[in-house]
């Protein structure tokens, strides 16, 4: 009884755990780098309302070609729209998109790389039709799909997810291949557990790390990608400002107002960077080879 009570509570080994990983986290500069750089990203597009108020299709064309000034902090385009309004609200789109695609990630990709790893009568199948998708370039293959669907928003993320989850999912076929042969999920296969039980309660939490990092950076690709897409016409239509969409409109004005295409491309390279650092810092953190007491 009384070494019941003295036993470290739940909560209280989750708070410590917590602390530990954010000293290890705090301490690596990539990491920390690319928290700012793609946290300033986030914050600045959920505060966009109280940035600016005003419409990112409202034209005024008595005030275009505008410079970046104290009155129009990112200048104005040809037809006189602001593009301080233009560019964070298309980083809704762009990330919003990013974290969709990351979402299906997460979803399918996990479960098709847990089927194929634990069940290996399923894994040449699974896994050759993830060869096959993975044989064409990345981005000429989202490129495909969304010509073939037609432009739009949910045809971009439905292209990006095709292209990126056989990606996720041979990321945690491996993690498993290595787990399902540890001695403690062949104790609990031993003693009876279903293989339901054995892999959502056993495997999957000790294959996270891996999978945390990968995310990451399919965030990062599937941003630059929707930047692509939207600079083709294949993503959202023209009338919905995304950072790709910006780039296309501000390319025939390189000369005469390079802020169009610069401010747009900036925001772009400041996300992918940001998430490539972030990830990497959360390599180098939760990677087993790579820890290194702080």
């Amino acid at each position: 009884m009384t070494d019941l009570v003295n036993e470290p509570s739940r909560l209280s080994l989750a708070l410590d755990s917590a602390r530990h990983w954010l000293r290890r986290l705090s301490a690596n500069r990539s990491f920390l780098l690319g928290a700012i750089l793609f946290g300033g990203i986030c914050i600045f597009t959920l505060a966009a309302p109280l940035i600016t108020s005003v419409d990112p299709n409202a034209l005024s064309v008595r005030n275009r070609f505008k410079p970046p000034s104290e009155i129009y902090l990112f200048g104005t385009d040809n037809l006189g729209r602001d593009m301080l309004s233009r560019v964070l609200n298309g980083a809704r789109l762009s990330l919003g998109i990013g974290f969709a695609v990351v979402i299906l990630n997460a979803v399918f990709g996990v479960f098709l790389g847990a089927i194929a790893g634990y069940y290996r009568r399923l894994d040449d199948l699974l896994m050759r039709i993830a060869d096959a998708l993975m044989a064409f370039p990345a981005v000429l293959l989202a490129i495909g799909i969304a010509a073939a669907l037609g432009p739009s928003a949910a045809t971009a993320i439905i292209a990006l997810a095709v292209v990126y989850i056989p990606r996720t999912a041979r990321v945690v076929r491996a993690s498993i291949l290595v787990a399902r042969e540890l001695d403690y999920v062949q104790a609990a296969r031993a003693a009876g557990a279903r293989d339901g039980r054995i892999l959502w309660h056993h495997i999957m939490p000790n294959c996270m790390a891996p999978l945390i990092v990968q995310l990451s950076f399919v965030f990062a690709y599937a941003v630059l990608s929707e930047a692509v897409l939207s600079f083709l016409g294949l993503s959202a239509p023209p009338t919905v400002p995304s950072w790709g969409v910006l780039i296309a409109e501000g390319r025939t004005y390189l000369r005469e107002a390079a802020w169009l295409t610069v401010i747009p491309g900036l925001a772009i390279a400041i996300t992918v960077l940001g998430l490539n650092l972030l990830g990497d810092g959360l390599r180098d953190v939760l990677d087993p080879r790579m820890k290194v007491e702080q």
